[in-house]
């Protein structure tokens, strides 16, 4: 389908649209010509990222700034799939226009899941593929192999050092599995290969980290221009992201590899400085002139990079108190001897990093100014001692990298060192966090460097949250509603069991026999009625299993098993992926099953159950975090003294949009249909539901607010009844979606009414003259 949005014509690559996209295409073409920030929810199973995909890359070839998009998604099934439909897009595209486009989109993962090379690749630890990585790429591997040395290469990045940058694979949408096929066929490098050919790309997609975490970000995207427009999907979770990008704990056990890793450098230090003392004098006189001439290595072969954001990087000489090698291991040594000391406390501390190096200089007079530079110091000496086996020094990395950032930011950071694992324990076993507490710290280089962002996803309501947050201004901020010709979803809320006793997840009544068994009611008398597939989410994991272990030795999971398989998501990713495979099975083998997961765990947030493979999702409870956590009673903190976000507003924004994410797992296209049961009393108050996302807050009917378990089943059946009844597309057509016709009608409305909106105004105003 071809249509135009003002003066843009877009190229669709199916002849029907669904109004929201349509509208959704609209305010992201306003967005862009405004420029800034827009925040867009659209209903899950709409066609968000075709939609979205569609239009940049004709807004791209449209006007001739041919603006490259950087499109950030969360998982690496996000990312396939993203790829997947930008394949298929271009070859729309291609059939559409008579000709193939200059195009290049390109995927970016972690070497783990890029690797060729048939020894690392086996590594199942991300930190030991890349420090293997490394020892055979590093140009100073390949210098020693020059001279003769036993030193191995990996052919695959070999390879592509005699071609090109910008020449390494031709034009064209590659997904990950292409791209590995392709180095495969011809031995290079896909991650490299990739990497090298990210700034001649038209599309870029890649997890949020390489634009967000500045450890990242500034090997990978430093490059990018200003006009670029950068899409975050899937980001409900964005200030999550934000946050872990510049936090870091430390342990017992991390500690004591430091200190090994110290040793391990002290001797390599005493080794060169016997057999090639000049090394380490040539690093010294770059340092005397300055850092930014000691980082003379390409992006491809640092160790680490500077984990604080660009503009706090320090443009000036390293102190020279750690300008010698034997001078900075030794004040190293140093700090890692004070917080290995610091951690041998037995009560709880909490301070600001103000206090934290105000302590560490009266114990050791170690100051602040030679601990920022401590990151890029590290690095440029692992770079001239030539270490080649850098996984010996990744305990002591995340040392010089905590100790950039405690000295570097004062503000939105706390330090808590927790001596127990948990209130009850009495072996020590200390943490100490370094906790950012200010999401808008990592993202504002995003909003400051692009000239459009745009943040988007299924959940993101209440939307006047993020903004607070993440500190910005919004160009459009909107939320779709979702046009059905049927409603092809029933959400309900469950406040009582069949004895009429309330249900809720509250600490102090989630333990209650009356509230497991009525909980154990509804999970039976789901498995009796849906077909296929049943998803069951829970608050946590430990709640999962007390619940579990309950209802074994009430004999509700005897009864379940008698409709259904039961499988249950774990903690271990392996596991998971296993119940999932024969969560599957058993729905495609007509058997039927029943997963019980988690909210916040692997299967809210990145799998979809469409069609039989989710016919109902009941979420047991709202997901809120854990309230006693410090680190989160700080972060609640410093929103409600910093940005007057209150507590309990950020707390249940947050359970209620995770809430949602667990009940969009169900819904994925309007062909598609399925149950959502919220069970728990608390959902019945106007202040929880108006959280929801609107596309589910306008199917909730007030009779479906307040159900009794036996009331909700009757009007499940009903529901799935309906639901089998013949419904042809022709009953669809000009509701949930427009034919082209459709689409131009609909047009001539809003431009009707626009003008006599503007006749209206231009009346107002010539009475007001007069």
């Amino acid at each position: 389908m071809k249509f135009y949005i003002d003066d843009l014509p877009v190229l669709f690559p199916y002849p029907r649209i669904y109004p929201e996209q349509y509208q959704y295409m609209c305010d992201l073409k306003h967005s862009l010509d405004a420029g800034g920030a827009a925040l867009l929810e659209m209903p899950s199973g709409t066609g968000k990222t075709i939609s979205l995909l569609s239009l940049i890359i004709s807004y791209q070839s449209h006007y001739p700034e041919h603006r490259k998009l950087i499109y950030c998604s969360r998982t690496m099934s996000e990312i396939d799939k993203a790829l997947a439909e930008l394949k298929r897009l271009m070859q729309y595209r291609t059939s559409q226009l008579g000709y193939e486009e200059p195009f290049l989109g390109l995927g970016l993962s972690s070497r783990k899941n890029l690797c060729l090379h048939p020894s690392v690749r086996r590594e199942k630890n991300g930190n030991v593929v890349d420090a293997r990585c490394r020892s055979m790429t590093a140009g100073f591997v390949k210098e020693q192999k020059q001279a003769g040395m036993d030193v191995q290469l990996c052919d695959f990045h070999e390879n592509l050092e005699d071609l090109e940058p910008h020449s390494l694979v031709p034009n064209g949408v590659w997904t990950l599995d292409d791209i590995t096929d392709y180095g495969t066929k011809h031995v290079r490098c896909p991650y490299f290969t990739v990497r090298r050919m990210l700034p001649f790309c038209n599309v870029i997609i890649y997890s949020y980290h390489y634009l967000l975490d500045p450890k990242i970000a500034e090997r990978v995207s430093k490059e990018l221009s200003k006009d670029c427009i950068v899409v975050f999907d899937e980001a409900h979770n964005i200030d999550n992201v934000c946050i872990e990008s510049l936090s870091i704990d430390l342990t017992d056990s991390s500690l004591r590899k430091a200190t090994r890793g110290v040793q391990a450098l002290e001797q390599k230090v005493n080794e060169v400085k016997q057999s090639d003392a000049k090394k380490l004098q040539d690093e010294y006189q770059k340092l005397v002139s300055g850092l930014q001439g000691a980082n003379t290595a390409s992006d491809e072969e640092q160790f680490m990079s500077n984990p604080v954001l660009p503009e706090d990087l320090l443009q000036e000489a390293v102190p020279g108190n750690i300008r010698r090698a034997e001078h900075f291991v030794a004040f190293l040594k140093r700090f890692v001897e004070y917080l290995k000391t610091r951690m041998k406390v037995l009560h709880v501390i909490a301070e600001t990093p103000t206090s934290f190096l105000q302590h560490v200089k009266d114990l050791t007079f170690i100051d602040a100014k030679p601990l920022r530079f401590c990151a890029e110091r590290l690095n440029s000496l692992v770079r001239a001692l030539q270490i080649a086996a850098v996984d010996d020094f990744q305990s002591l990395q995340q040392v010089a990298t905590f100790a950039t950032l405690v000295s570097t930011y004062e503000r939105g950071f706390v330090l808590i060192l927790e001596p127990f694992e948990t209130e009850n324990a009495t072996v020590p076993n200390p943490i100490l966090h370094f906790s950012c507490l200010d999401a808008a710290i990592a993202i504002k280089p995003v909003f400051d460097r692009f000239r459009s962002v745009i943040i988007t996803s299924g959940t993101l309501s209440p939307l006047d949250m993020y903004p607070k947050m993440l500190q910005f201004n919004s160009v459009i901020q909107e939320s779709y509603g979702m046009s059905l010709a049927r409603n092809c979803f029933l959400p309900m809320v469950i406040t009582r069991g069949g004895d009429q006793v309330s249900i809720s997840s509250k600490f102090e009544a989630r333990n209650d026999p009356s509230v497991v068994r009525n909980y154990g009611n509804i999970l039976i008398e789901y498995s009796k009625i849906v077909p296929d597939g049943l998803v069951a989410f829970f608050p946590s994991y430990l709640y999962l299993e007390s619940i579990v272990s309950s209802w074994q030795s009430m004999g509700i999971l005897d009864e379940v098993w008698k409709y259904k398989l039961i499988l249950v998501e774990t903690p271990d990713p392996h596991e998971t992926t296993l119940a999932l495979e024969t969560y599957r099975a058993a729905c495609s083998n007509g058997r039927g099953a029943v997963l019980l997961s988690v909210a916040r765990g692997k299967v809210s947030e990145g799998v979809d159950f469409d069609h039989h493979y989710g016919r109902a999702v009941i979420m047991f409870g709202i997901p809120y975090q854990y309230t006693e956590s410090r680190i989160l009673k700080a972060r609640l903190e410093f929103l409600r003294d910093t940005y007057q976000i209150r507590e309990a507003d950020f707390l249940t924004f947050d359970a209620m949009r995770h809430a949602a994410q667990c009940l969009g797992r169900v819904l994925r296209g309007k062909d598609d249909h399925g149950i959502m049961v919220l069970a728990d009393k608390r959902y019945g108050r106007s202040d929880k539901r108006t959280k929801l996302p609107k596309w589910i807050q306008q199917y909730i009917t007030e009779g479906a607010t307040n159900l009794s378990t036996d009331m909700s089943i009757a009007l499940s059946k009903k529901f799935l009844r309906s639901m089998a009844q013949p419904f042809t597309t022709a009953d669809q057509e000009g509701i949930s979606w427009w034919s082209f016709e459709d689409l131009q009608s609909h047009q001539k409305k809003s431009l009707k009414m626009k003008t006599a909106e503007t006749e209206k105004h231009d009346e107002e105003m010539d009475i007001d003259m007069t």
